[in-house]
């Protein structure tokens, strides 16, 4: 009787816990899985070690050069980091389709990415676009991150900290 009841409580803590993980590993995600797009991305990248045309743009003023990203997990890691697929956000995005774009968005204050746009030809992604802003006592951010694979990815970040002036900054990577 014992045995029994205890295999009993393992299955069903065991049972409990696998949903948590199939979100995680993206095989069940709500929504979009973009954190598993930009892993795979990451991989797909750091193989065949494109250049890149990098240039750097902070307070009106640009670097550019061309370059060989070393690590693609960190360069990416701003589009990884916006996955929209955490278990507390759940049932906050509105999904609307067409035929080559798929769209989430969200009003909850709370959550920094409020917009996620996928274009896919043929079920396969050509673009990513998300929209991120926040605020607080201490400072208000707007962040604009724009990915076509093979062809160009922008990350622009606006901050406005109180009593202090506006900063902008922009990455654009073209592949060459």
């Amino acid at each position: 009787m014992k045995k029994t009841t205890l295999a009993a409580i393992a299955l069903l803590l065991f049972s409990c816990s696998q949903p948590e993980q199939q979100v995680k590993n993206g095989t069940d995600a709500t929504y979009f899985d973009l954190a598993g797009y930009f892993n795979g991305e990451a991989n797909r990248l750091q193989a065949a070690n494109p250049s890149i045309r990098k240039q750097v743009m902070v307070k009106g003023k640009a670097e550019v050069k061309n370059t060989k990203v070393t690590d693609w997990k960190t360069e990416l890691a701003s589009f990884t980091n916006a996955d929209i697929n955490k278990t507390s956000w759940r049932g906050e995005f509105s999904i609307t389709k067409d035929d080559s774009l798929t769209t989430y968005i969200t009003d909850n204050p709370k959550i920094p990415v409020k917009k996620l746009e996928v274009l896919q030809k043929s079920a396969q992604v050509i673009g990513i676009r998300i929209f991120k802003s926040s605020e607080n006592a201490l400072y208000d951010a707007v962040d604009t991150l724009i990915y076509f694979p093979d062809s160009i990815y922008i990350i622009k970040n606006q901050q406005k900290i109180k009593l202090l002036n506006v900063k902008n900054y922009e990455v654009t990577g073209k592949f060459n």
